[in-house]
């Protein structure tokens, strides 16, 4: 199959946002719940950090509920609308809690319970990748330029990644929520193969160094590491970056990693979306239209 890497993949999505305007996203609300799973929850906690939000996933939104009563509505989260997201959406209807559905996809299955749905543009993608799906929802929020993040990905010099089997990504500290995005993308691309982590400068001084690692590479995102790590790279940021910039940079960085290490991802992604499908009794195949 024709399985991209994750940087081709950035390229694409930002490509894609300079030719098609996104929804605006209008966080009209006083008390929200937002709510999602895996980066789809990351994005809701990203879009609505300045807010009185409730954030919460599949396994604790009904705690959230419960224990929360001024919770007025509910903005859910989630690229297909279809595994976890019907079943969260039928229980906020069935609470009479207004729910704005933020998806991808037209025919989302979550669709039918939402009192308003706001579609977001897409690639289709090898399944996990949800680059240009979330980046779209970010970019409904922050407004940046895809066209200066383009341009600034072109301009990064990519070192050789080879020598290294584990990545500690340093982020500046207004950025501290995109830390899940890119701990997911280790993990759905890399298992246990590669080792990736990712800190603020400031978590980063409370014993993350400890043990020091010869085959460990220390990337700066935004920030200039002097400090921490014996091997250093740093990358900069667009002027007047905003999350989808750092997300774009950090997702192209990790794509190269990919690039650059064995196939693991290509290699055992359609054998994945098999079992996928079991769990959660849908169709999932390895490239989302």
């Amino acid at each position: 199959m024709n399985i991209i890497n994750l940087d081709r993949c950035v390229i694409n999505a930002l490509e894609l946002f300079r030719k098609t305007k996104v929804p605006t996203l209008k966080l009209s609300a006083k008390r929200p719940l937002v709510v999602g799973s895996g980066n789809a929850a990351v994005t809701g906690k990203i879009i609505f950090e300045k807010s009185d939000a409730v954030f919460a996933d599949e396994g604790t939104y009904l705690t959230k509920l419960d224990a929360i009563p001024e919770i007025d509505s509910a903005f859910l989260f989630s690229a297909s609308g279809g595994k976890h997201a019907p079943i969260i959406a039928k229980e906020l209807k069935k609470r009479k809690k207004k729910i704005i559905l933020i998806t991808n996809n037209q025919d989302a299955m979550a669709k039918k319970f939402a009192d308003k749905t706001l579609v977001f543009p897409k690639n289709p993608e090898p399944y996990t990748y949800n680059t240009s799906t979330y980046m779209g929802m970010i970019l409904g929020h922050t407004k940046e330029n895809p066209k200066i993040i383009l341009d600034h990905l072109k301009k990064l010099k990519i070192p050789n990644f080879k020598p290294y089997d584990s990545f500690y990504i340093i982020v500046p500290e207004e950025f501290e929520n995109v830390r899940e995005l890119f701990l997911t993308k280790f993990d759905e691309l890399f298992g246990s193969k590669v080792t990736g982590r990712c800190f603020t400068p400031e978590q980063t001084k409370h014993a993350k160094t400890v043990v020091p690692d010869d085959k460990e590479l220390f990337i700066g995102i935004g920030y200039k590491n002097t400090a921490f790590g014996n091997h250093r790279v740093n990358f900069t940021l667009p002027k007047d970056a905003k999350a989808a910039s750092i997300m774009a940079v950090g997702y192209y960085i990790i794509g190269h990693i990919q690039k650059q290490k064995p196939a693991y991802f290509k290699n055992n992604i359609v054998t994945y979306c098999k079992t996928a499908s079991k769990l959660f009794s849908q169709t999932i195949n390895p490239i989302v239209e």
